[in-house]
């Protein structure tokens, strides 16, 4: 089993976690294999590489996590733009994200078939990288180009997802890709960002429908054995950002697990096998553990802050080296988790 290691835990996105973020990031989106390819192919001409299907993304082991990975290398562009990186971070953009890379991204969706590829972990992302482009191109004039250029499948996924949203009964609650209130977290950021409205409104009604009523969360019953997201902990922060404050103490005081199950929330998980590319996915399990106490803190009983605060250090403490260092399985996507856990530009 591994064990906590004895590391600074970084204040915010310090310049030294950036700039190896950055590293990683360029190095995964420049690397195409191995790839994890989700593809319906309806004949053999469908049979080609993952770069002909995804020109925008692909490389970083699968096309999420080549979004997040341009995530990742945004948010750092716009948390440190005079970083030594920062022109080859704009000129990667430059040379990626074209109209006719995302022509192709456009037509991927739109053929037969794939009206629910990646959704809605892949939607909530790339609605994130868009509302992260929106903010970086106040800062950075450069970064107009590449918000503009990305708007149709951001303005396709939101599309997506309002079609969907009204007929998903019932959420998914997996600690995994297929996760709801995760994803709707991912996409209120830029539903708000654009003033979408009709977004707000339906992830606010989804969010109630789904989530309103429930008492006494089971934490217990969390982790799985591949998770890499809290459910409970996702949907209570989901909740909190569509509930004004007193009715939010109100949805906490009764959805909160008793204290012997909030403990399992409280204590970091143990990850045995870091090259197994699903037991690493506890440590995704863990910083995005530490983004949730992060964000709810707030909005919590003061009773519960010193509980809180040292659940975000312990967390962060087990989980942040594997985002930096480690096998490919987890690096390739640990780092967006790192920055999440880190980083309180949200």
């Amino acid at each position: 089993m591994d064990h906590v290691p004895a590391v600074g835990i970084p204040q915010g996105l310090d310049a030294a976690l950036a700039a190896r973020c950055v590293d990683l990031a360029l190095a995964n989106v420049a690397t195409d294999y191995p790839f994890h390819l989700v593809h319906l192919a309806r004949s053999d001409a469908d049979l080609v590489p993952p770069r002909e299907l995804h020109p925008l993304f692909h490389g970083s082991y699968d096309w999420h996590s080549c979004v997040h990975m341009h995530w990742t290398l945004a948010r750092c562009l716009r948390r440190h733009p005079q970083a030594d990186w920062a022109a080859a971070v704009c000129a990667h953009f430059d040379a990626r994200l074209t109209a006719a890379a995302v022509a192709q991204e456009l037509a991927y969706f739109a053929a037969a078939g794939r009206a629910s590829f990646e959704r809605p972990y892949g939607w909530g992302w790339l609605l994130k990288l868009q509302a992260e482009l929106i903010a970086l191109a106040a800062q950075r004039a450069a970064a107009a180009r590449w918000r503009d250029t990305l708007a149709p499948l951001a303005q396709r996924l939101a599309d997506r997802l309002l079609d969907y949203l009204p007929r998903a009964d019932y959420p998914v609650r997996a600690g995994t890709h297929g996760n709801s209130a995760f994803a709707l977290l991912l996409a209120l950021d830029y539903a708000r960002a654009t003033e979408h409205r009709a977004l707000v409104q339906a992830i606010g009604r989804r969010a109630h429908r789904w989530f309103g009523h429930d008492r006494h969360y089971p934490a217990q019953y969390e982790p799985s054995g591949d998770d890499f997201l809290s459910a409970g902990l996702c949907e209570a922060r989901l909740m909190m950002r569509v509930l004004d404050d007193c009715d939010y103490a109100d949805w906490w005081q009764a959805f909160a697990p008793p204290p012997p199950a909030l403990a399992h929330w409280l204590a970091p998980v143990a990850v045995s096998d870091a090259a197994d590319p699903k037991i690493v996915h506890l440590h995704g399990l863990n910083l995005s553990r530490a983004w949730c106490w992060r964000g709810l803190r707030a909005a919590l009983p003061a009773a519960l802050h010193p509980a809180v605060d040292a659940a975000i250090a312990a967390h962060i403490g087990r989980s942040l080296p594997a985002a930096t260092d480690g096998d490919y399985v987890g690096t390739h996507w640990l780092a967006s988790f790192a920055l999440l856990a880190v980083d309180a530009a949200d």
